[in-house]
This record gives structure tokens, sequence and C-alpha cells, in this order.
């Protein structure tokens, strides 16, 4: 079909299409830019830190719980009584470090944070741009904190199971362990951020309450005369932190089993095998240097005797049941 030419007065006529009296010759028009917007985010979705931090809440404690529960209660049900069940326990072990590494990514992420944050200030130029950009800085900084407290919760929960089903604790085979449930990630701005983290985590690190170092010699494993010892300790301490050798047998690794039912915060204090044969003897100084309430010391070498000895010269009340003694 030919198009119609409508005649206007004074001015040459213009050929028009049959849609709607639109010019054959008009050009086509770029979408605006909220259409791009639009479009891009029913592509894509919502993607949280892009523009402005995930407001989406966190996933609910019981949740959590009755999640982490099924996942070890079907393991261990299709595994049990099977060939794959000696394989039961590195398994087990496993699922709970997933969240324990994603607790040390998230953390390492919380490095990357604060050093935009510390960079950002030092390029605040009154501008409100740059405001802007350090103010959503600090709001995915805070928003990292309590992702790792939740991949905390998870882990510490599947912790719960591993001791429940395997009657042992779960410990990392390298890092720390460390818990912040009790801890705020209130921030008033970025120079509070970086000495707020820097503050809870080494309160985290370094557990407040009454610290008792034990040192125990790998070949004393008489369990229940040292948990009998630490129940009478802990009863004069309640707010007891453990101080120990990181040995991995013998009353050292008894007593860090005692803590873990006892729910008593520990801090292990490894030797450092690169100074040789005297690893241990400079691990006791520096266990030592943080000033314990009391040291217990259980039959061993000359490591324990060596504890003692410091221990006694620096004025630390010392329970020596290197003779089998009473509490």
């Amino acid at each position: 079909m030919k198009a119609a030419r409508v005649a206007v007065p004074g001015r040459r006529a213009t050929p028009m299409t049959d849609n709607h009296d639109i010019p054959a010759d008009e050009p086509d028009h770029a979408d605006s830019s909220m259409v791009q917007l639009i479009e891009e985010m029913q592509l894509y979705g919502y993607r949280p830190f892009e523009d402005e931090p995930d407001q989406r809440p966190l996933p609910e404690s019981r949740l959590v719980d009755g999640a982490v529960a099924d996942m070890f209660d079907g393991l261990v049900a299709a595994l049990s009584d099977t060939r794959i069940e000696p394989d039961l326990e590195d398994l087990l072990w496993g699922m709970v470090n997933v969240f324990q590494r994603a607790v040390e990514r998230v953390d390492r992420e919380l490095d990357d944070n604060e050093m935009a944050q510390k960079r950002m200030q030092r390029e605040q130029d009154g501008s409100e741009v740059k405001s802007v950009e350090l103010e959503r800085t600090i709001a995915e900084g805070i928003t990292m904190i309590e992702r790792r407290d939740t991949f905390e919760y998870f882990r510490d929960a599947g912790a719960d199971q591993f001791r429940l089903h395997l009657k042992k604790p779960w410990l990392p085979r390298s890092g720390s362990r460390v818990n912040r449930k009790a801890l705020t990630a209130s921030v008033v701005n970025s120079r509070d951020f970086a000495k707020a983290r820097k503050w809870a985590d080494a309160q985290v690190l370094i557990p407040s309450g009454t610290r008792i170092a034990v040192s125990s010699g790998p070949a004393f494993e008489d369990v229940r005369f040292i948990w009998a010892v630490l129940d009478k300790v802990r009863a004069k301490f309640p707010d007891m932190v453990l101080l120990h050798g990181a040995t991995g047998k013998g009353g050292e690794h008894i007593a860090v089993r005692w803590a873990d039912n006892r729910k008593v915060q520990t801090i292990p204090y490894e030797p450092d095998w690169s100074l040789g044969r005297s690893a241990p003897f400079k691990r006791n100084d520096t266990m030592l240097e943080d000033m314990p309430k009391g040291v217990i010391v259980f039959p061993g070498t000359g490591i324990q005797g060596n504890m003692h000895d410091k221990a006694k010269a620096l004025g630390i009340k010392v329970w020596d049941f290197r003779n089998r003694g009473s509490a």
C-alpha cells in the first residue's frame, strides 16, 4: 500500500504510514536509561553490593539447627553399617569444615573491605560522591560481619552434631575456631569500624576470664583424675579460660575434651618446632607471658618440670600433681 500524503499549508507534504500517522522517515529512538535498567533487572535479578547492601534477612537459628541436624542424620543413617562407615568421621568432619572455610573466606573479604575504607578515608574531599561511596563500603562491611557470624553459627551447630554422633569434639586441623555470637557489629563510622573489629577479634582470640594453664605429658591419660581436678578448679573460677600446649594426646588433649564438654573456652599454644628441641620450653614461656591465674601440672617430662619452676618463680599459683597429689 502506498503511503498517504497529508497536505499542510506552507509546508511540503510528508509521506505517512498506516501506523497511527508516524512519518515513514522517522528514525528509531534509543531506549531510555530507565528502560535499560528495568530490562537488566529482569535479566539478572537483584545483585547485592552492586548498588546497595543486601537487605534480605539472615536465616533463623531454629531453621539452621534443623537443617544441620538433618544433614548429619541423613549421612549417618545412610553410611552406618556399610563398608563406607570407616570414612564417616572424615566426611562429618568435612561437613563442619565447609562452614569453617566459609568463615575464613568472609574474614578475608573483611580485610579487603577494611583496606578499602582506609583508602576512601584518605581520598575524602568533601564531595557527596566520595562520602556516599565510603558509607556504602561501611554498610557492606557490617553485612560481611553478619555473614561471618552466621557461618560461625552454622559451624558451631555442625560441631554440636559432630560431638553428638562421634562422642568427640570437632576441632579445625589448622587455624582458630572462634565464636563471636556474644559480640555486636554496631559501627558509627569508618574509623570506629576498624577499631571495633580489631577490638572484637582480640576479645575472641584472647577471651576475658580467669586464665588457667594446664601442662601434661603425652603418656598421662587418667581421664577421671584429670576431669575431677579441672572440675574443682572450675568451681573456684566459674569464668575459667583454659590455656594448653596443644598436645595431640595425653593429659592436655583430655583437658581440651573436658573444656569442650563443659563449654569452657580454650587457647592453644602450639610449640614452634622450627626452634628445635627448645620449642616446648619456649612455648612454656609464651604461655606464662599471658600471666595465667594458676597453672595445673600433671605428670610428664622435664617440660612439665620447667613449667612448674618458671610459674613458681613468677609467683603464679601452681597445682602440682606430678606425684598425683590431692586438689
